[in-house]
């Protein structure tokens, strides 16, 4: 391995694992505000699936930062796995957005919770009722700087997204 390849893993490394810390802070902060004492806020199914994207997000961080391939290719192949799921977080939360900023006679009726759907339905049709939203993800329960959590979701999946591809891409 040449001096150059060595110093590309470790900045590619260094810069997966701060990804995969910062996919576990968010993560650890959404958990805070559910099981706190005062004031708990229960996620609602497009929370839940935002979460999902966050942890997929952190363990292609967390593999990619373990591994840290010295080739420009394994780089890359991590790149777009954290595109991936960057990408699904970004939708998912974009829509859940979107919910929040419905005029109030346009927003969807409250659904049946997520255990149920679950037990009730195939996992594509649990997707599909979840990606349409319901009343509850309409709710703005919790805001900083004017943003609700799902607007701040939306945001630091675009930071980590481009974070990942700029680690994957850039040249050593």
């Amino acid at each position: 391995m040449t001096r150059t390849s060595r110093l590309a893993a470790a900045s590619f490394r260094t810069r997966f694992l701060l990804g995969m810390l910062a996919c576990a802070a968010l993560l650890s902060f959404a958990l805070y505000t559910q099981f706190r004492d005062v004031n708990p806020l229960l996620p609602c199914p497009l929370c839940i699936f935002q979460r999902i994207a966050f942890v997929a997000l952190g363990l292609v961080f967390l593999v990619g930062g373990l591994h840290a391939p010295a080739s420009a290719m394994g780089r890359r192949v991590y790149g777009v796995l954290a595109l991936a799921a960057g990408l699904a977080g970004i939708a998912v939360a974009g829509n859940h957005v979107r919910l929040q900023h419905l005029p109030p006679d346009q927003v969807p009726a409250c659904g049946p919770g997520l255990d149920y759907m679950l037990d009730a339905m195939p996992l594509t049709g649990v997707i599909r009722k979840v990606m349409t939203g319901s009343g509850e993800c309409a709710n703005v329960d919790w805001a900083f700087l004017g943003l609700s959590m799902p607007a701040w979701s939306l945001a630091c999946f675009v930071v980590l997204t481009l974070w990942a591809l700029y680690a994957a891409f850039r040249k050593a």
